[in-house]
């Protein structure tokens, strides 16, 4: 794995758990999003035969949707429209 993608994901893990130090309950805030987050994954690969949008699971996909919750999801989907 190439050290600038691991550093990208160093880098979002640390914005992600500095956000949720700020709220009342941090660790509730943390699960909540990435279990929105993986519903929202899941919710694209429930709704591809209607929709024809698909999204691969793999590593990157798994990391955007816990770590970053549904903008992860929405991210990665506007990454592959754009490539």
């Amino acid at each position: 794995m190439p050290i600038w993608l691991m550093a990208a994901g160093a880098i979002c893990v640390v914005v992600v758990a500095r956000c949720a130090a700020r709220q009342k309950h941090a660790l509730l805030g943390l699960l909540a999003s990435a279990v929105c987050g993986v519903a929202g994954l899941a919710a694209v690969a429930l709704l591809a035969p209607y929709t024809g949008v698909t999204l691969p699971l793999n590593p990157f996909t798994g990391f955007a949707a816990t770590v970053l919750g549904v903008p992860g999801v929405v991210g990665v989907l506007l990454l592959q429209l754009l490539l």
